[in-house]
Parts: C-alpha cells; structure tokens; sequence
C-alpha cells in the first residue's frame, strides 16, 4: 500500500504554497516533538509557521492528516532507498539512517502517536495506512530488489521478514527494554541474509 497523500478534495485546481506547506510541515514536526501528538493543535502549528488557520484546513482535513504527512514525509527523506546492487550493502545502508534518524526525539514522538492509536481507532487507521505501511513499503522494496538480483530466495516471505524487522524495532521504541543500536542494526542484516540464494 502506498503512502496516501492529502489534497484538498473541495479545491481540486487550488495548489498549495510550497514555502507554506513546507513551513507547515516543519511546524508540525516541531511541535510534535516538543508537546506530543495529544496536545498538538491547528491553531499552534499555523502560529508557528506563520500561516493562516484556514490554510492549513484548505490544505489537510485534520490534524492527523498534518502531522501524518510531515512525519512520513520526514522519514523518508531522512531514510532514502540504497540500491549500491547489494543486497548485504543496501540493508546496512537502509538501517544505518533507521538508527541514525531514531534518535530519543524521534522515540518519544512514535510513542505519542502509538499511544493515540491506541485511544482512537480512526487515527489509528491513518496511522497505520500513512506511516507504517510506508515504512514496510520502503524496506520491502529493498528486499524485493534482493529477490531479482537472485541474492535472496525466490520463495522468500518478505511480510514475514517485514514483520520480524519492524516488530524488533517497534518493541524496542514502545517497551524501552534495549537500545536501538549499531549490533541490533547487524544482527537484522545477518537474519535476512540467511535467506540469501547460496
């Protein structure tokens, strides 16, 4: 499923401001990071990025649609796609900008938005088709390229791989019993290279 992006259905030939939906954007993360999702509003986001409240709405329905899409948008930069033609290389690549941009900030930030998709089913739904399968997307097409290059197995379950890779790192954010560190980041790699063609 691909990452959904908001537009303003009631305006289809209005275009957005590039310097204000980037400032937007900013603003979101920004006070995402410093009050957490619960106490985040329109009217503070727009203060921040000095635009107008109406501007926001005429450009997102919601301020989970905001903040969603700031997030993700955040990631994947912060976390591109490596294609070097090895699969070994792409996976240490893909993982060392997982660690480097999950910093405590970064941590505390998905627990806020894991605990509110615990308390509301629908921003759980957008959570969960806006974030997270944009996430698994990312990595499953690394591991996809693996499978064409004949470096992982044909037959190889790339939804359980996904599962595995991410369910270790979303108990490590949410449970905080170990580090996200470097050793993990490996031992990750190790794992999916086992299913590599010999």
């Amino acid at each position: 499923m691909t990452e959904q992006k908001f537009i303003d259905k009631n305006s289809p030939g209005r275009r957005r401001n590039d310097k204000s939906h980037k400032a937007i954007l900013q603003a979101a993360l920004e006070l995402l990071e410093q009050d957490g999702y619960r106490a985040l509003t329109i009217e503070a986001i727009a203060a921040r990025a000095g635009v107008g409240k109406q501007t926001i709405y005429r450009w997102w329905p919601s301020k989970a649609a905001v903040v969603l899409e700031a997030f993700t948008a955040n990631a994947a930069m912060q976390i591109p796609l490596p294609d070097t033609g090895s699969l070994r290389q792409d996976l240490q690549e893909f993982f060392a900008s997982t660690l480097h941009a999950g910093g405590e900030r970064t941590a505390l930030v998905l627990r806020s938005l894991m605990a509110e998709a615990l308390l509301d089913p629908e921003f759980a739904d957008q959570f969960k088709h806006i974030f997270i399968y944009a996430r698994r997307n990312a990595l499953g097409e690394v591991l996809t390229r693996g499978v064409e290059r004949g470096q992982l197995t044909a037959n190889v379950d790339i939804d359980f791989l996904l599962d595995l890779v991410y369910g270790v790192i979303w108990y490590r954010v949410l449970v905080q019993h170990a580090a996200l560190n470097e050793e993990l980041m490996e031992q990750m790699v190790d794992m999916i290279m086992r299913y590599s063609e010999k």
